[in-house]
């Protein structure tokens, strides 16, 4: 029988849990000795600008006082949809200071869409691009009675010369977001709104483990909690960050890495664009960050780039991953390009604010794994089907509960219990093994696994052994049903090409030639049935592989390669 939290001696030194009462406090509280102590150093570079922790404080003052001035209280949501600029942290931050609650909203997402999350939010503000306002505006403000204000921020900033035309919305306050900075009517002063830590920080919209959107509850107290464990894992002071992250700021990791880098007094090199990947290396050129994160996907774009290859890595500490999977393979790549040992795979989800585990600092990382639980956490591995605690090495789905772990789905007290149980424990849908160091390594999530005749095929573990294979940049597999034995399904392999490599051949001789590669490591009911070559692999916002997308696409992608 393992022991309760074994991992624990595993951890760096001196790494232990923290007072759960320093978590009882707010975020915009906590952050105050940043404005404090470091009012001249810059907050964020963006296209050339700098902007000191003094700018951000006052500028995210008078948006809060705006709000404020408009009727809103403790609670309101104000969703946001705009790129990493610095009208997203003004909003952000200014949000927190008036006890609002921030939405972040994807800009992949449709009109309808947009609709959808603000009126299940019932939001009450809007930030928007200008851009954007004449098509979306005039629609959401027709079907959104709560909503009551809309701000929209200029394109111009990082695409010069692009202008959109805002208009009046009946029964709506619209603002210019320079305006808001520029009105003297709001003060620039902290405003006085007491916050306490159970009150709502972020309502973020997630399609969780089941794929219906919805909107997962962080308080304060969870956002504290996390940022705190996660930077005494990290071990670093006050002004030792200088961070490029890929992760847009409506998503969790995002803002996440945001919200850290503020209590750190950091700076953020904004990146608009994260698939830009010649901006980024002239970004690290130029403010030699210590910290890189973003998802494997982007890293895997970045590691194509010559200019990165090529590019001098020696003031990097720590690369953090994220979010999606990093065949092991490509992580050897990586760290031949940025330094051994710098690489970090961390655990995370929405639900969890986000983190849960990660390889350790300073001891082993052991790549191919997203670390040990961090502290102030616990975990056990269920079978995902029996729901009985696994013995070690055995796969089991991720079952969390520590001060990160949300406070449930925003109107859906049903899908809460659903995924948090009765002991507290949240179930996160990840299927992992733990080995004897307390090291878990991610075989796939609940949704992905593939059953073949009974047997439980783990994607992940294919993805992987496919990264081997010198024809493979990037690979994912899903399950299609099988028409002979319902109920079971086909393995089907979907391969983006590495570009650099070149074979004697055509595409089906390319596709034996994998076939017999795969065949030597994986067992016949783990084998590929369909191994098709596709352009580009589906990627979500943030860059994770959308196998959701190609799940559905599946079928009609293997009819056209029979057609």
């Amino acid at each position: 029988m393992k022991s309760e939290r074994f991992w624990q001696k595993y951890y760096d030194d001196h790494m232990e849990d923290i007072d759960p009462a320093l978590f009882e406090t707010s975020y915009p509280k906590v952050i105050r000795p940043t404005f404090k102590n470091y009012p001249d150093r810059t907050a964020y570079a963006y296209m050339g600008q700098h902007i000191s922790y003094a700018e951000l404080d006052k500028a995210s003052n008078k948006f809060a006082h705006m709000l404020m001035a408009n009727g809103f209280r403790k609670g309101d949501v104000v969703s946001i949809n705009i790129p990493n600029m610095p009208e997203y942290l003004f909003a952000w931050l200014g949000t927190l200071k008036a006890g609002c609650t921030v939405s972040g909203v994807s800009l992949l997402l449709s009109t309808k869409q947009i609709a959808q999350q603000l009126g299940d939010s019932k939001a009450r503000a809007l930030v928007i691009l200008d851009i954007s306002f004449a098509e979306k505006v005039p629609e959401l403000a027709a079907q959104l009675p709560d909503l009551r204000v809309v701000v929209a921020a200029k394109a111009a900033s990082f695409f010069p010369g692009l202008e959109g035309k805002v208009t009046p919305q009946e029964g709506k306050t619209v603002y210019i977001f320079d305006d808001i900075l520029q009105d003297g009517s709001f003060a620039d002063t902290l405003p006085d709104v007491e916050i306490v830590p159970g009150d709502i920080a972020y309502l973020q919209y997630t399609g969780g483990t089941t794929g219906i959107p919805k909107g997962a509850m962080l308080s304060h107290r969870n956002s504290v909690a996390v940022m705190m464990i996660y930077r005494k894992w990290l071990g670093w002071k006050d002004g030792d960050m200088t961070v490029v992250s890929g992760f847009p700021f409506f998503h969790i990791a995002g803002i996440f890495v945001n919200a850290m880098a503020v209590h750190m007094a950091g700076t953020q090199v904004l990146v608009p664009n994260p698939r830009d990947t010649d901006y980024i290396c002239e970004q690290i050129e130029k403010y030699k960050p210590s910290l890189l994160v973003s998802v494997p996907a982007l890293y895997q774009l970045l590691m194509a780039n010559p200019k990165f290859q090529q590019m001098d890595h020696s003031q990097v500490k720590t690369c953090i991953s994220s979010a999606s999977p990093f065949p092991e393979e490509a992580q050897k790549e990586f760290e031949k390009i940025v330094g051994k040992g710098k690489l970090m795979e961390n655990l995370g989800m929405t639900e969890t604010s986000p983190l849960t585990a990660s390889n350790p600092v300073k001891g082993k990382k052991k790549l191919g794994t997203v670390g040990m639980p961090l502290p102030n956490t616990d975990i056990r591995l269920l079978d995902p089907v029996t729901g009985i605690e696994v013995p070690l090495g055995e796969p089991g789905e991720i079952c969390v509960k520590g001060p990160q772990v949300m406070v449930g789905y925003y109107g859906m007290p049903e899908e809460t219990g659903n995924v948090i149980d009765t002991n507290g424990y949240m179930h996160t849908g990840d299927v992992a093994i733990q080995d004897e160091e307390g090291y878990l390594r991610i075989v796939d999530r609940t949704k992905d696994m593939i059953i073949v005749s009974g047997y439980k095929v783990f994607s992940v573990k294919v993805e992987a052994i496919l990264a081997e294979h010198p024809a493979v940049m990037q690979s994912a597999l899903v399950g299609v049903p099988n028409p002979d034995r319902p109920g079971s399904e086909l393995v089907a392999a979907f391969i983006q090409r590495d570009p650099g490599y070149t074979f004697q051949g055509d595409d089906a001789a390319l596709k034996n030639n994998i076939l017999s590669f795969l065949k030597e490591k994986l067992a016949p009911f783990e084998m590929p049935k369909y191994v098709e070559f596709i352009k580009e692999l589906p990627l979500t916002a943030v860059g994770k592989l959308d196998k959701k997308l190609l799940r559905k696409e599946a079928p009609q992608l293997l009819s056209d390669a029979k057609g």
